[in-house]
């Protein structure tokens, strides 16, 4: 009898901790995003923090790493459990699968390299820059077709050239494309010679950029390889002793037991985001600042804002 009542304080207190935990969690999210008071609505801050979380959170996917960790604490009998499976589902995909947002920015950055080439090749035959670039954005590359086609808009549209570059650079949110569209407004409001070379240099830089950012990305894919093998061989470990040994695991049924599980949870999550913060590239500072709203972007000397 006093077993049992032991067996179940043990779990309720296993349960209590889960649940503190879990709410540790909330908190820190919660303070990393969070603004000052004041400053907006409740429903603004809801949507800043939905605008702070990655692009891929979408509610579908947050559902189901949800339900997710619902059944597996279930299964386990283990709060912690639930957490680490929940975090697990919503950030190993995206730090262990394809890094899809380097690779659409190297093509992006590939695209903006054909089209300054584009464009210095085609103002040897047009009658000014903004021939130029009309005639250009009809045969962009594809990664830029939609904001090359918002440009021609706003410039058939009969508004200024140099306001539609910026807004074209606005547009794309590139530290690169704002040195290209800082040239061109230049050129464009205080008639700059020699256009067409510098171009020419731009889009060489540009490429530089890509092929320096094909090898830094070639170096993170062995290191990615890794540690998909290292998680796939402790979650099938984990796995197989649950469904085929599970007496092996009574120790996590205690609370020093889930301490340690959320303890070894925290290390591989500081490992992963370690991992993902020296293989990100620091972005150069834009030459042409986000506007806020109401705002006009404009071009600051020296690249400082």
């Amino acid at each position: 009898m006093s077993s049992l009542v032991g067996s179940a304080a043990g779990t309720g207190v296993a349960v209590a901790c889960g649940t503190v935990f879990g709410l540790g969690l909330v908190a820190i999210g919660y303070g990393a995003v969070r603004r000052e008071a004041g400053e907006e609505q409740s429903a603004g801050r809801w949507r800043g923090l939905v605008a702070r979380l990655p692009a891929d959170w979408t509610m579908r996917r947050v559902a189901i790493a949800t339900a997710c960790g619902v059944v597996t604490g279930a299964l386990t009998g283990w709060p912690v459990a639930a957490v680490l499976a929940t975090v697990a589902l919503l950030t190993l995909p995206g730090l262990l699968g394809p890094d899809r947002q380097a690779a659409r920015r190297t093509e992006r950055m590939e695209a903006l390299a054909a089209w300054t080439e584009m464009l210095r090749d085609t103002l040897s035959a047009a009658a000014g820059l903004e021939q130029a670039v009309l005639a250009s954005a009809d045969i962009a590359p594809a990664a830029l077709e939609k904001e090359m086609r918002r440009l021609a808009a706003d410039v058939r549209s009969g508004r200024a050239l140099p306001v539609a570059l910026r807004a074209f650079a606005e547009d794309l949110d590139d530290p690169l494309a704002d040195v290209v569209v800082a040239a061109l407004v230049m050129a464009t409001e205080q008639q700059a010679a020699q256009l067409a070379p510098l171009l020419g240099e731009l889009a060489d830089s540009v490429r530089e950029q890509v092929a320096m950012r094909q090898r830094v990305d070639a170096g993170r894919a062995s290191v990615r390889t890794g540690v998909r093998v290292t998680v796939s061989v402790t979650l099938g470990m984990v796995v197989g002793l649950v469904v085929l040994n599970r007496p092996y695991l009574d120790p996590f049924n205690t609370l020093t037991g889930q301490t340690v599980l959320a303890v070894v949870g925290l290390l591989f999550a500081a490992s992963f985001t370690y991992l993902n913060a020296i293989g990100r590239i620091a972005e150069p500072v834009r030459l042409i600042p986000s506007a806020g709203p109401g705002a006009t972007p404009g071009i600051e000397p020296g690249g400082t804002r």
